[in-house]
């Protein structure tokens, strides 16, 4: 990944240098940036070409995977009279409150990557999570014929992603009665909650798992570290993440996981640009993602959904995703 500065906030602002009055100030509110996914969608809103060409101010702010940290920082952004906001929100319902005190104060939201339950958001920019969680849990059930039983390594409870992932991971299932889940428990994103779940769960059920699906990469990863550990063969299981994260992308390569890429880059700058367009009413995208992704049009940025298409990772575009990352 590209290495780039990243303008990273808790609950209070820091001042940025002085700029043009006329210029949109636009802050991004994002769960959290412990992980790779969110740098890099935090790294590619840095890369806007608006915030690159000093056209807006921007800030991000980390919100620490904590709901009541994005509220403050909300109302940090509502007090120093942000133009608009960008919603990565770590809790579907709790993040509504934020996203009702902004638009009270006549500021849009344009969400990303991650839902809220309201109707007062500007736009939403993201991919659908119920179509990754079943396109990975369909990976590892055709691996497994349909048959054995598997583990689910979930995301934080009560995030859209886990949600809407859960739902599509179900919904393969339903399509194997022969499959039994024999553990099913959040690791919040992270590999080495993940890897600790896993070691247990293998202590658990010795030699019984045949599969596991990983609600994203970093917990896919996280198993493959515990069975290794082990010493047992990453091979005798079926394995799937989603994100398309770097080590993801090596696991993928040699044989170890599958991997279905979310365009970070897609969510954060289609954000950015619908965001600027709240503000500034003769905006024209500058991304060259509308032009990537020529089955999301952008309708004068206009639409209440931009749904960003999914990319399976494979044998085949593996290494061009990699070469992406140097």
């Amino acid at each position: 990944m590209k290495k780039t500065m990243l303008a990273i906030l808790a609950t209070t602002a820091l001042t940025m240098p002085a700029m043009a009055q006329d210029k949109p100030k636009i802050g991004a509110a994002v769960y959290g940036l412990n992980a790779e996914f969110m740098q890099i969608w935090s790294a590619a809103l840095e890369e806007h070409p608006a915030v690159k060409e000093g056209l807006v101010e921007l800030t991000i702010f980390d919100g620490r995977y904590d709901a009541l940290v994005q509220q403050e920082q909300f109302d940090t952004m509502i007090a120093q009279e942000f133009d608009a906001i960008i919603f990565v929100p770590i809790d579907i319902e709790a993040g509504a409150a934020a996203v009702e005190a902004a638009a009270a104060a006549g500021i849009p939201v344009v969400g990303s990557n991650t839902r809220v339950n309201s109707d007062k958001l500007k736009s939403y920019v993201g991919s659908d999570d119920v179509q990754s969680g079943y396109m990975e849990a369909k990976y590892v059930l055709d691996a497994i014929g349909c048959k054995g039983e598997v583990v689910i390594i979930e995301g934080p409870i009560g995030q859209s992603a886990q949600i809407s992932r859960l739902e599509g991971n179900m919904k393969a299932l339903a399509e194997c009665p022969e499959v039994k889940v024999l553990e099913q428990q959040t690791a919040n994103w992270s590999r080495a909650e993940a890897q600790t779940l896993m070691e247990n769960w293998l202590t658990a059920h010795p030699g019984e798992i045949d599969g596991i699906i990983g609600q994203n990469d970093e917990m896919a990863l996280g198993a493959i570290e515990a069975i290794k550990a082990a010493g047992l063969n990453v091979t005798d299981f079926s394995i799937a993440g989603i994100d398309g994260i770097t080590d993801a992308l090596l696991a993928v390569k040699s044989g170890d996981m599958a991997s279905i890429l979310q365009d970070a880059r897609a969510q954060a700058q289609g954000a950015m640009d619908v965001a600027i367009k709240s503000v500034t009413p003769d905006h024209e995208p500058m991304s060259d993602i509308w032009t990537t992704y020529t089955d999301m049009p952008w309708n004068g940025g206009a639409d209440a959904e931009y749904s960003v298409p999914w990319t399976p990772v494979t044998a085949d575009n593996v290494d061009a995703l990699l070469a992406l990352r140097q």
